[in-house]
């Protein structure tokens, strides 16, 4: 191998990004659009659900109830109903996604020691929203329905009665807060290495071909190896820009943590792309465009991000998904980076991630590295 070939044919590689606009719009923008983007919509976490409320009894006792949950940030109210019928038009055209209904006397039952009910109505179109209010307006309720309990057993002096025989303490380690962001962010990393890597090494090979240079590349000195790696080695180094850009600006804007060492975050990552190169590389041997190229990128791209569980917990999941998922390195990855930014573990405790990456980017890419030989000559 020449180091003088191999950097002429890298420089040559730089020089066509730099003058393809399109090129750089991807590698650059496109990655830091999915940090935000992922980063605010992509996330679980529910609040202020447009609440809207039927009180047909109008004392103390209601309005300290709608205080309550009005304090809570999962609910706003943001409508009076004067009617049930009301009520339904704002949940059918959307205007709320929950309502209230206190019916009258409810404050004379409460003030008299007695039991009342409310109806609490959720629109369940969206299943999403309608398990965290209603998992929120239960909890609410009971926190509201024990204050109520202790006020009374105070008055009777027996508000010891009250205090429960076993208390749970919980604590959450790592992500105290649960950011929807912490958990995703760090995703957004492997998708990026795995997107820009398999699609930009695809259409670059494939790109020389439709120009008619990959002919004019092979009749030069420069072996099938030293053109692998010099077309390839590029984009590789604007994967690790792009991640670490990532990086960066989720800690700094998101407040992401990032408490393993950046060294082994490298490693690891450069461990996973072997497994995306391999797959850009099998993909332009089978295309003859970009545009085929790119089409046999997103048929892989697509399934390693749903079953990798990037979106969606892998133990939801039908068992054959869940097998099928062991072929896709971005689960294995996953795993791995977001070890290492929220906990700062180390090797020791993902050994089988590793192991599955090393022999996963070993076949792929020895399979692809026999097909692109075998289509130069």
């Amino acid at each position: 191998m020449s180091l003088s070939r191999l950097l002429a044919l890298i420089r040559k590689e730089f020089l066509q990004i730099r003058r393809d606009p399109r090129t750089l719009v991807l590698v650059l923008v496109i990655p830091i659009m999915q940090m935000f983007l992922m980063g605010y919509s992509a996330t679980n976490d529910i609040r202020n659900v447009p609440l809207a409320v039927l009180d047909n009894d109008r004392s103390p006792q209601s309005r300290t109830l709608l205080d309550a949950y009005r304090a809570a940030d999962y609910f706003r109210v943001t409508a009076e109903a004067g009617s049930e019928q009301e009520l339904r038009a704002m949940i059918d055209d959307g205007k709320v996604r929950a309502g209230v209904i206190i019916p009258q006397g409810y404050g004379k039952q409460i003030a008299g020691g007695g039991s009342a009910q409310i109806l609490f109505i959720l629109d369940g179109s969206d299943p999403t929203v309608a398990s965290t209010a209603l998992s929120a307006a239960q909890l609410i309720g009971q926190s509201y329905s024990t204050t109520i309990l202790a006020q009374r057993l105070e008055r009777r002096g027996a508000a010891q009665a009250l205090l429960p025989p076993l208390a749970v303490l919980t604590q959450v380690w790592y992500n105290p807060d649960l950011i929807s962001a912490w958990f995703m962010i760090p995703g957004v990393i492997g998708v990026i290495l795995q997107a820009l890597t398999s699609i930009l090494t695809a259409t670059a090979i494939v790109r020389e071909r439709e120009r008619g240079t990959i002919e004019q590349l092979i009749v030069t000195p420069i072996r099938p190896l030293e053109l692998i790696i010099g077309k390839i080695l590029p984009y590789v180094l604007l994967s690790f820009f792009n991640a670490f850009e990532v990086i960066a600006l989720g800690h700094w804007w998101f407040g992401v943590p990032v408490r393993g060492d950046l060294a082994l975050i490298a490693l690891m990552s450069g461990l996973f792309l072997i497994s995306s190169l391999g797959i850009g590389i099998l993909a332009s041997t089978i295309a003859n465009t970009q545009q085929e190229a790119m089409l046999i990128v997103w048929m892989t791209l697509l399934p390693s991000i749903f079953l990798s569980g990037f979106f969606f917990p892998l133990e939801a999941m039908p068992p054959v998904l869940q097998v099928f998922s062991y072929l896709t390195p971005l689960r294995y990855y996953l795993v791995i980076i977001r070890s290492l930014m929220l906990k700062g573990v180390g090797v020791s405790a993902f050994p089988s991630e590793i192991a599955a990456l090393c022999v996963y980017g070993v076949v792929i890419m020895t399979l692809a590295a026999f097909r692109f030989r075998k289509r130069l000559d």
